[in-house]
């Protein structure tokens, strides 16, 4: 019997040595999970009226538990490379179905799709702009082939500057081809409903005493006149709301007319030089993707080369009652059972799940090899002793023999 249950447990330390194992050849792999092999006890039942003096019949390996502890987070840079910390797996669709992963060193497949180093594509909760949120009700897969950023027209520009009291009202004509027909000017950009940037020119031509005009020209095409009236404290008094409306200009490149309205509500008139001041517009040219952004709650916001951004998704991070029933599917990823329960959908930053870090990873929880190597040891004293078991019993076995041989 003795040389049963020594097999028994140079088997249990074997498998004990196979876990250990491949907890440090995945040291290095990305959102790996450690397992641990649990064992139980075998024990003959013969009968309702078992004896005190029955002995066990060994070991036999009752389980290989997963341990998913959260590993360290390494800071990686890369703004598709994910990890999470706290609870929860991102959703990635294999073409068979949802499974699940701590592993999260994404990148762009050829159609643009956030992908797994298998391929498997990452899941998000699309955002609807009619609702200005993101349907929960449905998952699909993250794509960052997005369409250009559109462009805006410019309709509105703020001008803040001052112009100088003591100037002399010009006596020439006004002219934009002769300097001494206005004072000052002040150039800035403009965007037509196309996108196409022009050049917008103010010129001040002063007109009498605390009296100004502001002739506005876009890329050569008159918009007409305006006045401007200061107060003896050089504070803006007509318009009284700051802000003047100019005639609409026909570019004739297929773009809309443009009509500009103009602020001058912080443009002032005091006795020092003429300055420029701040300009600012509401318009902008289309835009070409320039970047991600992935918060903290799973938020991928594109951001574009005209400064404008918008969001994409927000990624579905998955919970199960029970983790110990997920399968393993290899690759650092995980399927539901019936063990596990069905997946509880939610997202970062929420409830029972964690936080989400862009540019970085989740590594292997069995990164730190000590606690292995230790284990290994005390599995190798365990093989070893089973198998003094079965040399000591063999021993006693053929002493047996020899002695009823004789």
């Amino acid at each position: 019997m003795a040389l049963n249950q020594a097999l028994s447990g140079i088997n249990a330390a074997q498998s004990d040595l196979n876990v250990i194992a491949n907890n440090i050849a995945n040291a290095n792999t990305t959102g790996f999970k450690g397992s641990r092999a649990e064992f139980a006890d075998i024990y003959a039942v013969t009968g309702i009226n078992l004896g005190a003096t029955a002995v066990g019949s060994g070991t036999r390996l009752a389980d290989v538990a997963q341990q998913f502890a959260q590993g360290d987070i390494e800071t990686t840079g890369n703004s598709l490379d994910l990890a999470l910390s706290g609870n929860g797996f991102f959703v990635v669709n294999t073409g068979n179905g949802y499974a699940y992963t701590r592993a999260g060193a994404f990148h762009q497949d050829n159609a643009g799709n956030v992908v797994t180093t298998e391929g498997y594509k990452l899941q998000v909760y699309p955002y609807s702009a009619a609702s200005g949120g993101f349907d929960s009700s449905t998952l699909t897969s993250l794509n960052l082939v997005t369409p250009q950023s559109s462009a805006k027209a410019t309709t509105g520009a703020t001008i803040a500057s001052n112009l100088p009291a003591d100037a002399t009202a010009p006596t020439n004509a006004f002219s934009t081809t002769d300097p001494a027909s206005y004072n000052n000017s002040t150039t800035f950009t403009v965007y037509d409903s196309l996108g196409t940037a022009h050049q917008a020119t103010a010129y001040y031509v002063k007109t009498g005493t605390n009296a100004w005009d502001v002739h506005l020209y876009v890329d050569g095409h008159d918009a007409g006149t305006q006045a401007l009236t200061f107060t003896s404290a050089g504070a803006l008094a007509t318009p009284a709301s700051g802000s003047l409306g100019f005639a609409s200009v026909d570019y004739g490149n297929g773009a809309d007319p443009q009509a500009l309205t103009i602020n001058f509500a912080k443009t002032t008139q005091y006795g020092a030089d003429y300055a420029a001041g701040t300009i600012s517009q509401d318009g902008y040219t289309a835009g070409a993707l320039a970047s991600i952004d992935i918060d903290s709650t799973g938020i991928v916001t594109a951001n574009y080369s005209n400064g404008q951004s918008s969001k994409i998704g927000q990624l579905a991070i998955a919970n199960f009652q029970n983790l110990q029933g997920l399968r393993q599917l290899g690759n650092a990823s995980w399927m539901s059972s019936t063990e596990s329960g069905t997946a509880v959908m939610g997202t970062a930053g929420s409830g029972q799940y964690g936080t989400i870090q862009s540019g970085a990873l989740e590594e292997s929880n069995t990164s730190d090899t000590t606690e292995q190597l230790v284990s290994m040891i005390k599995a190798q004293r365990d093989y070893q002793a089973n198998a003094q078991v079965l040399s000591t019993d063999n021993t006693l076995a053929s002493t047996l023999f020899n002695a009823v041989s004789r």
